[in-house]
């Protein structure tokens, strides 16, 4: 497969292909890019970043210069960019793409980094976009995922938290189709419920489906349990974000009900939604999970720029 940008998870619904990315993530996790050193050296990488980022910016910064490559980097660029002077996005991309041989960007438009890659003549890789996708955080819990269960076939994975503004949810459920008899639990609040287009879209594939308020009733059948948290900025009021935060949370007596070799997993950043007591249990794989995202962000960039 040939990669220019990556804008969504619906360009990687290829088991053969997802196969090859994760051996070549793995073989960099293995050497830890040792043989790799070179390989986007002249290279540079803007990352530009709308809304704080710490995993993924620093991921994607790390993956390039480990791979011999060179970044430019603004966090928070609507504060310190041009944009604050009224600079739209398109104009922003044309002017980066002249100091740089492929952006990242995260906006909180969802739909910017279509945008962006419609203009651009350098790829452009989608680091978020709103409460629409952030298809490369799909892709490292995919990776995770397969390396600790083997595969998605004949897993029970329980979606927790904010299903409608979780973009990483968003782009994780693209995947599921690809697997055979896997089913799905949406845990939610009602104001928080997975939106009908992604419903429909499980259905539709024939993705066994369920939606539930209640977290406790999904541990015992979970072989993935993964939690999210509430996204505050998506909100319009303080009182309403303030109604559903701590709706649920994964504390140590609730594992006991959740199965031996099952898996929990969060994007990150928690707020409350995982008691810190937990990290301390073998199947709390979050910080792992997020190391993934060098792996498959550097496997991501050899691919964009080498081919393979």
């Amino acid at each position: 497969m040939k990669l220019r940008h990556i804008v969504t998870a619906e360009q990687f619904l290829d088991r053969k292909f997802l196969d090859k990315l994760f051996v070549l993530a793995r073989k960099m996790e293995k050497t830890d890019m040792r043989g790799y050193t070179n390989a986007l050296r002249g290279k540079i990488l803007a990352t530009v970043f709308y809304e704080p980022s710490t995993r993924t910016r620093f991921s994607f910064e790390s993956a390039m210069m480990k791979l011999g490559g060179q970044v430019l980097t603004t966090e928070s660029a609507g504060q310190f960019s041009s944009a604050v002077k009224g600079e739209t996005l398109e104009d922003s991309i044309r002017i980066i793409e002249g100091y740089a041989d492929a952006i990242v960007l995260r906006h909180p438009q969802t739909g910017a980094a279509r945008i962006a890659s419609d203009i651009a003549s350098v790829p452009v890789i989608n680091a978020g976009d709103g409460s629409g996708e952030h298809p490369t955080q799909a892709l490292l819990d995919l990776y995770t995922i397969h390396k600790e269960k083997g595969s998605l076939d004949n897993l029970h994975i329980s979606l927790v938290g904010d299903l409608l503004y979780g973009r990483t949810i968003h782009s994780l459920l693209k995947f599921f189709p690809l697997y055979k008899n896997l089913t799905v639990s949406c845990v939610s609040p009602k104001k928080l419920k997975l939106p009908d287009e992604h419903l429909q879209y499980l259905k539709n594939n024939n993705v066994g489906v369920e939606m539930q308020q209640n977290m406790k009733p999904v541990l015992a059948r979970s072989d993935v349990l993964y939690m999210t948290r509430v996204q505050k900025e998506r909100f319009s009021s303080l009182k309403e974000y303030e109604s559903v935060k701590g709706t649920y949370v994964l504390d140590q007596p609730m594992l006991t009900s959740f199965k031996k070799d099952g898996i929990v997993m969060h994007p990150l950043p928690r707020v409350n939604e995982i008691a810190a007591i937990v990290d301390q249990d073998p199947r709390a794989l979050y910080f792992k999970q997020a190391k993934n995202g060098l792996y498959i962000r550097a496997a991501l960039l050899h691919w964009v720029f080498k081919g393979k």
